[in-house]
């Protein structure tokens, strides 16, 4: 079986998803797997070792400022022209089939050469009755037509009634046990990890420097070094590096990119979230995790929320499955109408604490 795997480049949560199924399709000598990544430069992209000799193009992304998405400057930057020339160049009559994570070169290739593709991205979800906030009809039109595949399977943290699969986690988020998530958050106890790749680096360093009795790990894309600026750690972008901190942090404070969320429910991990404004996706995550009360939301970059948060905030636990081999014999079997199988056999994995469980029910009902 040939397939081709396209994946959205502009957030590291894509590529994140990619990096844990190329792993479970390197355990296959039935699969073949070529992979094109869009919507980043192509120097931008670090530890793509999983990958082997993957495709990059320029594709469709979003610019943003200062935390905000800028719609003007995003259509200015994406020409149509061009993305119908990387179009026409792209040759995928010879896949068995396309999977896709919002990726639109690869989904538009083959929604018009008749090869089969499925879709397999937290964006898909939302093609459901899931939870949605500040969904406006453009971005409804951006989630149906975007990277439009004859099939789709979303992935949430709840399945909503819908077909929709759980995340899958990196082993190391599955498996580890973290004391000090259901503590309070103590001073000078361990590090505050910090991802805010869409904020200006100058003004983290202003907020988290007022709040000298904590120590901050900060991953940020403009970081090209690690050095100290008082009590804050500045590292650049590396996958490891990162899991690493994020298993021995105490909290995080992070946009509300999908990945990354689930990762901290997965270790229980404290977390406050400031979604990307402009980006619905964003914030119907940072909905849901706070109507379910699984984190806290600040709409600006604000050292007296993030104190505030600090002292009494606690992380809850939710097992996800790690393993993706049994969902990717569903892909091998080539079924892809009927995913109700694999989408009760992966949620029947998954461990849901028992404060959870009333609140999951209630929300599924107030959406239906």
């Amino acid at each position: 079986m040939k397939i081709l795997y396209g994946v959205q480049g502009t957030g590291n949560g894509h590529i994140t998803r990619a990096r844990h199924m190329a792993e479970g399709f390197a355990r296959r000598n039935d699969i073949q797997v070529d992979y094109l990544f869009s919507g980043r430069k192509p120097n931008g992209y670090f530890d793509m070792q999983s990958f082997g000799n993957y495709q990059t193009s320029r594709g469709l992304t979003f610019v943003t400022n200062n935390g905000r998405v800028q719609k003007r400057q995003t259509i200015a930057h994406n020409n149509v022209f061009y993305f119908a020339t990387e179009l026409k160049q792209r040759m995928v009559k010879n896949y068995d089939l396309i999977i896709n994570d919002f990726e639109p070169i690869s989904a538009w290739a083959g929604k018009l050469s008749g090869v089969p593709s499925l879709s397999v991205s937290h964006q898909a979800a939302f093609l459901h009755q899931v939870p949605k906030h500040k969904q406006s009809l453009l971005d409804k039109a951006i989630t149906q037509y975007f990277a439009p595949t004859q099939y789709s399977l979303g992935t949430h943290w709840y399945h909503f009634g819908h077909q929709i699969i759980p995340p899958f986690v990196a082993r190391q988020c599955s498996k580890q046990t973290i004391e000090q998530a259901v503590k309070p958050i103590n001073i000078k106890s361990k590090a505050i990890l910090v991802y805010l790749p869409f904020e200006d680096t100058q003004l983290i360093t202003e907020q988290l420097n007022d709040l000298s009795d904590y120590l901050f790990i900060c991953y940020h894309p403009a970081v090209t070094h690690a050095y100290y600026s008082q009590n804050i750690h500045w590292r650049p972008l590396s996958t490891k590096a990162f899991k690493q901190d994020l298993v021995n942090c105490t909290g995080v404070i992070a946009n509300c990119g999908f990945e990354l969320s689930t990762e901290c429910l997965s270790l229980g991990k404290a977390l406050l979230v400031k979604p990307l404004q402009g980006q619905y996706e964003q914030s119907s995550n940072a909905y849901t995790l706070q109507t379910l009360g699984l984190c806290e939301v600040m709409h600006d970059l604000n050292s007296d929320e993030i104190d505030e948060w600090l002292q009494c905030k606690q992380g809850i636990k939710i097992d996800y499955p790690s393993n993706c081999d049994s969902f990717i014999d569903w892909i091998a079997e080539g079924d892809w109408q009927a995913p109700e199988a694999i989408c009760k056999s992966l949620w029947q994995q998954v461990r849901f604490p028992d404060s959870l469980k009333d609140k999951l029910k209630h929300f599924q009902t107030a959406i239906e």
